[in-house]
């Protein structure tokens, strides 16, 4: 496997933080769509509308780094498959999740993924991680697993409700977690210096495929919910833009670093999705809850240290 390039070790935190912000934000929109257009149709708008800021993107980065474009081979189309089939079986789960609990408890439900990407990348990407990041991944997980156990009501309707959702989210965790193994070994596979060119040409790459899919499956089986999609542009528009800008980061991010640490991190995206849920669904948090953002937090912060 090429090595990454040499690069600022602070860098690929900043493109996280960045990335899990500008995921938030299209969760959010994606959510919101959800009511609209079903769970397939507000899945495939983060595809369809995010395809063509990737497409821009790629010719920004090609038009100023120069030089050819990437040669992908087998492997590198394996592993592409790979990631972008996992991220959006994922993507559907993690937003059937989102309808049946509060938009930041269901998140948590998804953040169960670095200990998943940590096994997945040490299987199958060769990446083995130290005693103190495995430290610090178990104690984020654990308090987002604080974060997820059902409240008293857990024999209510509402109860059930929250036992679906936590076998959505735990399903969407193990399918990003296996998107983010499958990004970084198409990254890692192609050949060339420039990590910005290669983790660009994987994200335009992944749209494209991802967009001809899902749309020959709605063509197909409801092209009623095409024909929402494209009546519900302006707003599918942002999300898809937001979620064109958290994809470039994170490939960027996933191109410097083992995904497992990246997508650690990545839990910062609870404490954003804790201020969306409060501050747009009014939705507040339990004591518990804030005992797991605390977790969270500390699991994030030793993992910065040894960073």
């Amino acid at each position: 496997m090429p090595e990454a390039p040499l690069a600022p070790p602070w860098l690929w935190i900043l493109l996280t933080i960045g990335a899990a912000a500008a995921q938030t934000a299209r969760n959010a929109m994606q959510r919101d769509l959800s009511g609209r257009l079903g769970t397939v149709g507000a899945t495939h708008v983060r595809f369809l509308f995010g395809m063509p800021f990737g497409l821009v993107l790629l010719a920004l980065v090609f038009a100023f780094a120069g030089g050819p474009l990437p040669a992908p081979d087998p492997v590198f189309a394996g592993w592409l498959v790979a990631g972008a089939t996992s991220q959006i079986l994922a993507t559907a789960l993690m937003l059937g999740a989102m309808q049946r609990r509060s938009f930041v408890v269901a998140t948590a439900y998804i953040k169960t993924e670095p200990v998943q990407v940590a096994l997945f990348g040490s299987l199958f990407l060769g990446e083995l991680l130290g005693p103190v990041s495995i430290g610090a991944i178990v104690a984020a997980t654990a308090g987002v697993l604080l974060m997820s156990l059902p409240g008293p009501a857990a024999g209510s309707p509402g109860g059930r409700d929250t036992a679906g959702a936590v076998a959505l989210g735990i399903g969407a965790a193990a399918l990003f977690a296996a998107s983010a193994v499958g990004y970084r070994g198409a990254i890692l596979a192609l050949e060339g210096e420039g990590f910005v060119l290669r983790a660009t040409f994987t994200l335009a790459g992944g749209l494209v495929f991802q967009t001809a899919a899902l749309s020959a499956w709605l063509l197909w089986r409801e092209r009623a919910v095409m024909v929402a999609i494209l009546r519900a542009w302006r707003p599918s528009l942002l999300a898809g833009l937001m979620g064109a800008i958290a994809s470039q980061l994170w490939f960027l991010a996933f191109a410097l670093e083992a995904a497992a640490r990246v997508r650690t991190l990545a839990l910062v995206e609870i404490l954003f999705a804790q201020v969306v849920s409060a501050r747009i669904f009014r939705q507040r948090t339990r004591p518990r809850e804030a005992l797991g953002l605390a977790l969270v937090v500390v699991g994030v912060l030793v993992l910065l240290a040894y960073s």
